[in-house]
């Protein structure tokens, strides 16, 4: 029997064993996805269902069209605004733009937690040493990442679908499809961004991060080109632009998916031939195994915490400024829009009182804000993940204790978003003084830090479970985010309750520069934040560190 076993051949891999990284990916990546698809589909659906309630007769939806379709503001902040005296154009226009966004941030955080995250956790190096490689181990991970998107799009299209045959609706299933497939597009193409960035970056946050600036300067790309008369062109330079050029249930462009796929696909088979390019765990743009010895930060916990998130936070700052200085040079033009329309009631809604470039700055302050939420969010979870990973294990065996490293990973965090937010003021300034908008560079300065406050709650939000349930850090981060995000976009559109406004973290802030800082809930904000990571701390100092 020995004998027999001995010369017996060596067993063929099966097929499910050549497919274990898809199978994996894929499990992890459908249980957000279904969570998506369901938001996706729950916003077309609320945009369909509130127009007849909010306009109900043709002369307000009439109206509504004159007002918004040719307003430069709002095209620049949410898109062009096309058939609005329609049920499609409104809906269209009213969760577009925000689901766009969300689907791109899900698809980057996504694929580099399930690629570079993965990586850095040690988990690869066993999957990549099975019957597979290099190449076909990143193939299968992007072939797990278009079933997620897959996922979401049949949950869009389903909801879609089902309440385009309401009677007061009337979207029909090929339109439903063009749109909910328009609105996962930005989902797809991050998913890829998001899937090359992990094999460029050495680390997970970098991979973020350099996403993270693919968005913002896409985004600012398209703002410019929809506000500013003459730059039209710029859209085309820009993702977010082509799934814009799409216009679902308006004026559809079917031949926009041209670019979308060519880049799509450029971008997926970049990200194989790059997987077979390096070692597990290693990256196209790697860390140099030997340099110089730069001692003069690494004097304690601050300056090692520093500059482990150095390059994340040059991302960030750099990502904001460029957004803020692009925004600035269209506040001019799309703020002469405002005065004397019914716009200057959406900006009310959403704090930002008045007319002009200020009033227009004010939104845009508003969405400034979010993005450096979503860095407070993403270098908190990334403090997470020295734990989880057991990286901080090496630290906190030695001299330096719980408490140094907590805070000074926190201070750190803080101290990046303080310097984000100032850049954001700075370089908005320049941007606008360049086009005469009169805004002076203390107001700017000053709407930067303003939305620093909310940045520091989201943080302390996140130390708070870190200390408590740290497995759920990113999901409290990330919903708390998420929601308040989602509730001050869509929701200031059009709602006239102050209920579902006052739930969002960022309508407690003041639409600086249109209107004054309100310094004293900022105070709250910031102060509960601050209680938070207190407390959070003191929890984290009773417990185990704990991993994945």
């Amino acid at each position: 029997m020995a004998v027999d076993l001995a010369m017996a051949p060596p067993a063929k891999p099966s097929l499910a064993a050549g497919t274990v990284i898809a199978r994996r990916t894929a499990r992890r990546s459908l249980r957000s996805a279904v969570l998506w698809g369901y938001v996706f589909g729950i916003t077309v659906a609320s945009s369909a269902y509130s127009y007849n309630t909010i306009y109900k007769t043709v002369a307000e939806r009439n109206r509504l069209e004159a007002v918004f379709g040719t307003n430069l503001a709002v095209a620049a902040l949410f898109g062009p605004a096309e058939h609005l005296n329609t049920v499609p154009g409104f809906t269209a226009y009213k969760s577009s733009m925000a689901v766009m966004i969300i689907g791109a941030v899900w698809g980057l955080l996504l694929s580099t937690r399930l690629l570079r995250g993965e990586e850095d956790a040690g988990r690869w190096d066993l999957l990549a040493s099975g019957a597979t490689t290099r190449r076909r181990a990143a193939g299968q991970a992007l072939a797990a990442f278009a079933a997620a998107a897959a996922l979401v799009w049949v949950i869009t299209f389903v909801i879609t679908a089902a309440v385009g045959q309401a009677a007061s609706v009337q979207i029909g299933v090929p339109a439903s499809l063009y749109m909910s497939t328009a609105m996962v597009s930005t989902a797809v193409i991050f998913l890829a961004i998001g899937s090359l960035t992990s094999q460029l970056a050495a680390s997970r946050r970098r991979a973020a991060s350099y996403a993270g600036v693919v968005l913002g300067v896409a985004y600012g790309l398209r703002m410019v080109g929809d506000g500013v008369p003459g730059l039209h062109w710029l859209v085309w330079l820009s993702p977010l632009g082509w799934v814009e050029e799409l216009r679902p249930l308006t004026d559809p462009h079917p031949w926009a998916f041209l670019p979308i796929v060519a880049f799509t696909a450029a971008v997926s088979l970049a990200t194989v031939r790059l997987a077979g390019l390096r070692d597990v765990g290693g990256a196209i743009w790697a860390d140099r195994s030997s340099r110089a010895p730069r001692l003069r930060t690494l004097s304690g916990t601050f300056g090692f915490t520093f500059r482990s998130m150095q390059s994340s936070i040059i991302s960030w700052v750099v990502a904001v400024a460029i957004s803020g200085a692009l925004v600035g040079l269209t506040a001019q033009a799309a703020g002469s829009t405002v005065a004397g329309s019914s716009v200057e009631q959406v900006f009310s809604r959403l704090g930002a009182n008045g007319i002009g470039a200020k009033a227009f700055l004010g939104v845009i302050f508003v969405i400034l804000a979010i993005t450096v939420g979503f860095q407070a969010a993403a270098q908190l979870s990334a403090m997470r993940s020295e734990e989880a990973a057991g990286r901080a294990d090496n630290l906190l065996v030695g001299n330096v204790s719980r408490s140094r490293w907590f805070i000074g990973w926190l201070s750190t965090v803080a101290a990046s978003l303080l310097a984000s937010s100032l850049a954001a003021g700075f370089f908005t300034w320049i941007g606008a003084s360049l086009q005469g908008s009169g805004l002076g560079i203390g107001s700017a300065l000053a709407a930067g830090v303003n939305i620093f406050p909310p940045a520091l709650f989201i943080v302390g939000a996140g130390a708070l479970t870190m200390g408590f349930a740290p497995r759920f850090t990113g999901v409290v981060m990330y919903t708390v985010l998420g929601w308040s995000a989602l509730v001050e976009l869509v929701g200031g559109l059009v709602s006239e309750s102050h209920w579902a406004l006052d739930t969002s973290l960022f309508h407690q802030m003041a639409a600086a520069p249109a209107v004054s800082p309100n310094w004293q809930t900022s105070a709250v904000l910031a102060g509960l934040g601050i209680v938070m990571a207190f407390a959070g701390h003191q929890a984290l100092l009773r417990r185990d560190l704990e991993g994945d």
